[in-house]
């Protein structure tokens, strides 16, 4: 679980303009960072192991796995309150584990499990928490952007402090609806950061091939919308612009942050992603990864790497376990197919 704060391409997410991103904050303390790490591998062990149980024919339908870019939600989630909002697309495993929610929950919904959080019916696009203010998962490209618009407006109806962090993609930026939005919240000066997670290959077109205005932090500035670029491969690059842009958000309304990031594996389970080499892939990995980045951070700072391999371990067996406790939770009962579907107010 995050640790809650009170208040270009495919060299791996290098921002084309320098970031931008407030890098001179003060220095997070050994602690902090380690919490950050905790947080990564939790992600990434919990990714592997549902891309291994995809293999199994034990997840049906689509599986988007966030291998790569866990620096870019630990981060943001670290800069926001309890309390504050967050809503995303269907690429959503990390977001959810990074709000707090459980992996054993999260786990059960990806199985189609009746102890999942939305009871085996969402499966791994569309779950949620209010507990948590997680709103979802979203299979619907740049929805994420409309609705975390109407959440936007919600808490400045009712007159609150919260924000909503709107995650999505660089495929979904070309999205009418997100200009609209785009539109709206400058408009109304709604308390929303759309976190656009650049990770260069949208579904399996690259940025240059399917944007005219490939720096993707400009496209709110026709609408007057502050935007900036970020190395979403470094999680301390990312909680120090999530700290500024969450005190602007709170004050002044929207802003785009692009996070210059990476995905490893292909689009979904079934994307072979051919249309880039394996040359290109394993070069990030060597040089870019957000975890062997902070892993190497922390052994500068005085942190041996048994300790850090203790951790690793202890993550293993939690994933284990959620794993197990997926397998074992029962299907949901036929006549769920009848609920949740109206509410009456």
């Amino acid at each position: 679980m995050v640790s809650k704060a009170t208040k270009s391409a495919p060299s791996g997410g290098k921002p084309a303009n320098g970031g931008g991103n407030g890098s001179a904050a003060k220095s997070p303390s050994r602690d902090e960072m380690l919490a950050y790490y905790r947080d990564m591998l939790l992600i990434r062990r919990f990714e592997e192991k549902a891309g291994q149980l995809y293999g199994m024919g034990l997840i049906g339908g689509f599986c988007h796995l966030y291998i790569g870019q866990e620096a870019v939600v630990v981060g943001m989630q670290a800069a926001i309150t309890a309390d504050d909002m967050v809503i995303t697309s269907y690429r959503d495993h990390g977001h959810m584990l990074a709000t707090g929610m459980n992996p054993k929950g999260v786990m059960a919904e990806l199985t189609g499990r009746v102890d999942g959080y939305s009871r085996g019916k969402g499966g791994s696009m569309h779950m949620f928490s209010r507990e948590k203010n997680f709103f979802g998962g979203h299979g619907i490209v740049g929805t994420p952007a409309s609705l975390g618009l109407g959440l936007a407006f919600a808490a400045r109806y009712r007159d609150t402090d919260n924000i909503v962090l709107a995650y999505f993609g660089d495929g979904a930026a070309n999205q009418g609806q997100v200009a609209e939005s785009f539109n709206m919240a400058q408009l109304w000066k709604l308390p929303i950061l759309f976190v656009i997670e650049n990770n260069q290959y949208a579904m399996g077109t690259s940025v240059a091939r399917s944007s005219a205005q490939t720096q993707l932090s400009k496209r709110g500035e026709s609408f007057g919308i502050p935007g900036r670029q970020v190395d979403g491969m470094d999680v301390l690059t990312v909680r120090a612009a999530a700290d500024e842009a969450v005190a602007y958000a709170r004050s002044e309304g929207p802003m785009i942050l692009e996070m210059m990031t990476y995905r490893y594996r292909g689009h979904s389970m079934s994307d072979p992603a051919k249309y880039r080499t394996r040359e290109e892939v394993d070069k990030v990995k060597t040089e870019r990864d957000p975890i062997d980045h902070l892993r190497g951070r922390l052994i500068k700072a005085g942190l041996d790497e048994d300790s850090l391999k203790a951790i690793d371990r202890e993550i293993r067996d939690r994933i284990t376990a959620a794993a197990e406790f997926a397998q074992q939770s029962p299907e949901p009962d036929p006549s769920e197919l009848y609920t949740d579907v109206l509410l009456d107010a």
